[in-house]
This record gives structure tokens, sequence and C-alpha cells, in this order.
């Protein structure tokens, strides 16, 4: 029984980056001797074992025979006589086919320490287009590593394109669709996601509503990059950059979706593509099975990101509506990270990253006005029911008028 350090952690470490979850694999044992050692079997598809101590994953070698469609179609051998170089031949990119031994010892034979230096995502073997999630784990690899020079290989963007012409990615489950888009959008550099899926052809078939974008034209005048696709790939970045969580960024992405909705004859305005795009943002959410607190921030947004824009020109009662219509004087995160996806939206246009956005501010005063009134001034003069909720918004209206004034 020998045990070498894989995968992540690997690679990982040569490139000088921190290190979190260790996987390993364990060559010439059984399942049955895995267990008589103390560790506990967690793995569904294949043996994964946790070790009885640390609780890391230990798996045993093995080898992968195509049987099926989606990423679950294998047939797994993982008997004693796998070896290691068998187990690394089956991982998806060089980059994580790498080895390390007890004394530190780098076991690399297929080239993942020349790819990390050539800063290149390339794939082990042509057996690679036997995995579909393949895909989505490039593309996710390259919205973590675009931002270290990283790029996808020609040869391995071909097999891409490959598997999407196979049809292989409509046996994707939805869960794991939209668990490698959730990982994606909390990289570094989450707009390289939809850009990698976009070259290869595969955007279209996970993240239709989105790849519709790309050539939808918009007002130059508000949008210099014009093209909606882009403006969302320029959304993105400046979420990434911004830090904005991974709710909010989902939200960035989709905020747009009602412009490919849009009548023809209109472009490059877009009336009503706010009430379109919720509608589209429910369908995309419901589809993938989004967490409802992920659709309710993408669908506020959606619906309400042009009156974040114009908030700064708006009165007390305007801004009170708006504030109504969110529910932000109950969800104070979930505001702020509305808030936080409007100034990405604004800021992700050609040239605009720096401009003033003054909106998010007068709503934070026009909300922290509104909550210093409650019901008990209502109450105390004897109202109920409607009447409390009709006095409480213009008492509320008239606190933030003050407040704006006092600021003026």
């Amino acid at each position: 029984m020998r045990v070498y350090l894989v995968g992540g952690a690997v690679r990982d470490s040569l490139l000088g980056l921190p290190v979190g979850e260790r996987d390993w694999v364990v060559v010439g044992a059984t399942a049955e001797q895995m267990l008589a050692r103390g560790y506990r079997r967690v793995g569904r598809d294949f043996p994964v074992f946790l070790h009885p101590q640390t609780a890391e994953e230990y798996a045993l070698a093995r080898r992968e025979r195509k049987s099926g469609h989606g990423y679950r179609g294998f047939s797994v051998e993982t008997d004693g006589s796998v070896s290691l170089e068998e187990d690394l031949a089956r991982r998806d990119l060089s980059i994580n086919a790498m080895a390390m031994d007890a004394d530190g010892h780098l076991i690399d034979p297929w080239g993942g320490e020349r790819d990390l230096r050539a800063r290149v995502l390339r794939h082990v073997s042509a057996a690679f287009t036997e995995d579909p999630l393949r895909v989505l784990r490039v593309a996710r690899f390259m919205a973590r590593f675009a931002p270290l020079g990283f790029s996808v290989h020609p040869q391995t963007l071909a097999l891409m394109r490959e598997i999407v012409a196979s049809g292989e990615l409509g046996h994707l489950v939805a869960e794991r669709v939209w668990a490698e888009t959730r990982r994606a959008l909390a990289e570094a550099a989450p707009q390289e996601f939809v850009r990698t899926l976009r070259a290869c052809g595969a955007l279209a078939a996970v993240l239709p509503e989105v790849d519709a974008l790309f050539g939808v034209p918009q007002p130059a005048v508000h949008h210099p990059e014009i093209d909606t696709g882009e403006h969302v790939l320029l959304a993105l970045r400046m979420a990434a950059q911004r830090a904005l969580s991974t709710p909010a960024r989902f939200a960035v992405l989709v905020h747009d979706l009602g412009k490919a909705l849009t009548p023809r004859a209109g472009w490059p305005s877009h009336t009503g593509h706010e009430q379109l795009g919720a509608q589209a943002v429910r369908a995309l959410c419901a589809r993938l099975r989004v967490p409802s607190a992920w659709r309710e921030l993408a669908v506020l947004v959606c619906l309400h990101h042009t009156r974040c824009h114009r908030a700064a020109e708006m009165r007390a009662a305007t801004l009170l509506t708006l504030l109504e219509d969110l529910d932000a004087l109950r969800q104070g995160e979930r505001f702020e990270d509305f808030l936080a996806a409007c100034d990405a939206d604004a800021r992700g246009r050609g040239g605009r990253e720096d401009c003033a956005y003054p909106g998010p501010e007068r709503l934070r005063r026009a909300r922290a006005a509104a909550l210093t009134i409650d019901a008990a001034a209502s109450l105390a003069r004897g109202l109920r029911g409607e009447q409390i909720a009709r006095d409480l918004h213009e008492r509320r209206c008239h606190a933030i008028a003050a407040a704006l004034a006092d600021t003026a």
C-alpha cells in the first residue's frame, strides 16, 4: 500500500498558492484493507475513504472505461493492480495529473509541471472527451487561473468543441452544471468562465439565455462597448474586482437577460427588458435549481437595477417606494448585495470603471432615515391595520426628505 498526494494540492503548491484541501491516492490496496485500517467509505461512484484521524479523502487508484452518457457513464476498476500512472492518466488536465510521494518527490508522467511553467491548460489524453463535465471544469479553471496568465491549449479547446458537437452536455444533470457555475462565479475572473464556454460553443448549451446576449446592441451613449454580452463580461470583471458576494455575482451575470427578448425593431433600445428579464431569470433558476435566495436577489436586480441608476435624482417618496419594492427595510444584507450588483453594472462599461455612481449612497441614507420610524407612534394614536401602513409610509417619507435635506 503506497499513498500519494495528488491533484490540486500538488498543482497549487508548485504555483506557490495556498493549499486548501488535500486529496490522496492509494495504490496497491483494496477496499477491504482500507476498512480494516479504520478508514470510512464515503464514495458512491467509486471507492473513496476518509482518514480516521484527519478526515482527508483517500481514493483507491482506478481505471475508467466509458460505458454510457454523462459524467457518470463510466465503469470503474479499483483492484490493487492499478498503477499510479494509470490513475493519473484518467485525469482531465496535465496540471491536475501530478502526484507527490511521502518524501516530496514529484511524479509527473504527463507534463503537468511543464504546462504550469507555460501557463497552459492542456488535456492529458484523448479520453478527455469521454466526460462532458470537463468542458465546464476547464472553463472554471480559466476563471481561477486566467489572472496568472493561463490559456486553454488549442488542441484542448478543439476537444471541448468535439464534446459540445456530440451533444453530451445535454446529459449533464442540472446540479452539476450549477455546481460548476457557482464555483466559477466565486473565482478571481468569473468572466473567463463565460468567455471560455462561448469559445467552444458550450455557452449556448448550458446557459443559452446568456449566450443570446452576444450580438445584441445597446445605445452607445450609455454603453460604449455596445454589445450586451460584452457588457456582462465587463460587469462580471468589475464584480470580482470589487469582491462582491457570489450571489451578487450571479445577479450581475443575469441582470440583462431581457435585452435578448425585446423586439428587434426597437434595438438598440430595450424598453421593458426588466420585466422580460425577470421571467427569463426565474426560468433559468428553475432549470438549474438555483437556491431560492440567489433567485430572489437576481430577480430584484433584474427588475430594479435601472431604478437604482436613477436614484440620485429621486425624491423621498420615490426612494421609499423603491426601498419597499426591495423589502430593504427588513432585508438589509440582500439590499447591500443589490446595491453592489447595480454598482458593478454601472461600472462594467467601456471606460466607465471609475465613474461617479451616487445612487447607492442616496438609497442607504434613505433607508437609514426610514428605519428610525416604527409603528409605536401610530399605535399610540389608535391607528390599526391599513391605517398604520399608510401612516408609516407618510412619516418615513418625511424622515427621508429631512435626511436628504440635511446632506444636500
